[in-house]
């Protein structure tokens, strides 16, 4: 089957987005011939942010036998609904990844139109994929997931488990905090700045915060460490190799994902976590809380909540019998729901 893949962004580019999007490139062509499109090789007629509107997509689309759209994608998602809307049959399947929130005023100007057609799209689109059940229960299409729950599937993200793996032993005398995310305006919703403020209320000794990442916002991350007096344990690794970052996962005590909206959907991060036998700690927000299970594999804080972060902070690195606990059953859900191959199977029976 001829699959054209459409998304907003995509690597180099840090996100949990475009990382999906190559992953599932990867995966959907092992049966099928797939191309992705995206901003960055077509020629948009106008972008903005995220956003971007490309005509010329709208030919090329009739070249493929299905449409597989990542949402959301302000200006390209109307060209897709037009195009199925002419053309039923071909088959459309969508990934709706999350809910769209904290938008400036002239991005919520521009969107409008994207908002407005989206319920049109949704029930044209032949399957709704989606990381989560939870997610879609308590998102902003709640109500045709309850409606039309036949249309939905749910396929969490995938790691590869035999490349994201344990690597031991541990140093538990230097305990590291570890955080991998993007530090640009448009992940505003990760929740670094909690982060770092729990960090200079631990009482806890022998930590230290790692940062992985890039992004606009890293000099106000950076002087806030200083002015909490917790540069000197805070460390911006920049962004990272694939060996590299798996090396970072290894040897920290705990991963946190404190993410404070449901701009946050899932957390790719999370199982790359897991699969390497690393405890998570991540925010009460639905499709993160699925993930994995409060005190098995992890913690669940409550979002922007910085006292309740510190204290399961507190919690994690204080017991070093509760994390190796953790590490064990980390591994184990992550070789049994998240492997990769789980993911490939799922992906190509959706389409073939």
């Amino acid at each position: 089957m001829k699959i054209a893949q459409i998304v907003s962004v995509y690597p180099p580019y840090a996100g949990g987005i475009g990382n999906s999007a190559q992953q599932f490139e990867e995966l959907l062509s092992i049966n099928n011939e797939i191309t992705t499109f995206h901003p960055k090789n077509t020629k948009p007629l106008l972008k903005l942010g995220h956003g971007a509107f490309i005509p010329s997509l709208y030919k090329k689309l009739s070249h493929f036998d299905a449409i597989f759209l990542h949402y959301p994608f302000f200006g390209t998602a109307e060209i897709v609904w037009l195009f199925k809307r002419l053309n039923p049959n071909k088959k459309l399947v969508l990934y709706y990844h999350m809910d769209v929130q904290g938008l400036n005023p002239l991005a919520k100007i521009l969107s409008l139109p994207s908002r407005l057609t989206r319920s049109w799209l949704l029930k044209r689109a032949d399957k709704i994929v989606c990381s989560s059940f939870d997610y879609i229960k308590n998102s902003q299409i709640k109500d045709l997931y309850f409606a039309h729950p036949e249309k939905f599937v749910e396929i969490p993200f995938g790691v590869d488990t035999n490349i994201f793996a344990p690597h031991h032993p541990h140093d538990n005398t230097l305990k590291k905090i570890l955080f991998v995310g993007g530090l640009d305006k448009a992940h505003y919703f990760k929740g670094i700045n909690n982060l770092i403020k729990a960090g200079a209320e631990l009482a806890v000794k022998n930590w230290q915060l790692v940062i992985v990442g890039e992004g606009d916002l890293k000099p106000e991350y950076e002087s806030l460490a200083k002015e909490l007096d917790i540069a000197d344990k805070t460390v911006f690794l920049g962004k990272l190799d694939p060996a590299e970052l798996i090396a970072a996962y290894q040897s920290a005590a705990v991963l946190v994902l404190p993410s404070i909206n449901s701009n946050e959907a899932f957390g790719i991060v999370l199982i790359e976590s897991l699969a390497c036998g690393t405890p998570v700690i991540a925010s009460n927000l639905p499709g993160v809380r699925s993930v994995f299970s409060h005190k098995q594999e992890g913690l669940i804080v409550e979002p922007n909540n910085v006292e309740d972060l510190t204290d399961k902070l507190e919690e994690i690195l204080q017991d070093d019998d509760l994390r190796e606990m953790m590490r064990l059953k980390a591994r184990e859900l992550a070789e049994k729901k998240y492997d990769i191959n789980i993911t490939a199977k799922s992906l190509n029976q959706l389409f073939n």
